[in-house]
């Protein structure tokens, strides 16, 4: 008895129904951001990040908490960024085993295009289902 009324505990279904609308808004949001920047989600998603912080530079290990990105597929995506001119890498001076990602000019320059985009995405959907909510 005591596993039935743990499996229609409440908490199960709210975790799982925010769990199912945050997998759906990501899909939503890399499709619009696949095909108006020349940015792949992951990409956006770890730049993002670095414009909105102050300096736009993160300790890798934060970064790769952030994005919840493996240690190595962050440095993989960083690399590519690099290569493109968007980021660059910066060693800790307290910690040379540490380093930062940081935003470069470049880097800053795609996102001030990009979040803009992004911005009037998010308002786009929060206000198709504000209508949505008032027709009900």
């Amino acid at each position: 008895m005591a596993r039935l009324l743990e499996s229609e505990d409440e908490r199960l279904t709210t975790v799982g129904l925010l769990m199912e609308s945050a997998s759906g808004l990501r899909r939503v949001f890399q499709r619009r951001i696949s095909t108006e920047s020349s940015l792949s989600s992951q990409s956006f998603d770890v730049l993002i990040r670095l414009a909105r912080t102050p300096g736009g530079e993160l300790r890798m290990s934060e970064l790769a908490a952030q994005t919840s990105l493996t240690p190595s597929g962050l440095t993989r995506s960083i690399d590519r960024l690099q290569e493109q001119g968007l980021v660059v890498r910066r060693v800790c001076p307290e910690d040379r085993r540490g380093a930062f990602a940081v935003l470069t000019e470049d880097g800053q320059a795609v996102m001030d295009r990009a979040i803009p985009v992004h911005v009037e995405h998010i308002n786009e959907l929060l206000h198709h289902k504000e209508e949505e909510i008032l027709e009900v």
